[in-house]
């Protein structure tokens, strides 16, 4: 278990499009560009093994990629080599944080400073959900699966935690970026549930995702 102070002030950073990392959550990626197996190199060697999901995006005036301002970090528990030069590894989200300042290097990767405070709740127990209407969530679910040809575990998904269902979801449905950004960004479980909910209700009706969160 991590505390707040054994999170470091400087991370890696791993800008990915539509990839979401939540607390307590696992995220298998694989990894084959030069920099960041050099990247995984160096988090091999560090004692946190901490890397920084975060999610990019294309700035109106085409001046380059930026980053959005609230990642998540995860740890590096997982491991492999392919044989075709790509590891899968598997990170377990720690912590969201707050992106703070970019730092200039001889990395080839992005490294940034970064804020934890504000994301206390994310070191803590599991969350639970008191408003998750369980039976109405899955019902909506199934109408979403079926107009996307979506499969999953149904009986899985009855017998998950509140938070592992959530978060699962979250992570998992194929929404865009930006979509992706809001779930990360809701303060607690039950607002990621709401925002899940909406993203759904306005996928099926055939609403944008820029509609959906104004």
């Amino acid at each position: 278990m991590f505390s707040a102070a054994d999170l470091p002030d400087t991370i890696p950073l791993f800008p990915l499009p539509g990839a979401l990392l939540l607390p307590r959550a696992r995220l298998p990626l694989q990894i084959f560009e030069p920099r960041y197996l050099a990247m995984l190199d160096d988090v091999l060697k560090s004692s946190h093994r901490l890397i920084g999901m975060i999610q990019p995006y294309e700035t109106p005036g085409g001046d380059g990629e930026r980053l959005h301002r609230i990642g998540c970090a995860g740890r590096l528990t997982g491991f492999s080599e392919t044989g075709d030069g790509r590891y899968r590894t598997t990170l377990t989200g720690i912590s969201r944080f707050r992106l703070l300042a970019e730092q200039e290097g001889f990395t080839p990767y992005r490294r940034g400073s970064v804020s934890w405070d504000g994301y206390s709740r994310d070191l803590g127990p599991v969350e639970k959900d008191a408003g998750l209407d369980r039976e109405a969530f899955l019902d909506l679910l199934a109408r979403f699966f079926e107009d996307r040809s979506l499969k999953t575990d149904w009986e899985s998904l009855r017998g998950a935690a509140d938070e592992l269902l959530v978060n699962s979801l979250s992570m998992l449905c194929p929404f865009e970026p930006e979509d992706k950004q809001a779930l990360l960004e809701a303060p607690a479980l039950a607002e990621r549930h709401d925002t899940l909910v909406a993203l759904i209700r306005f996928a099926l009706h055939g609403g944008s995702a820029e509609e959906t969160m104004q």
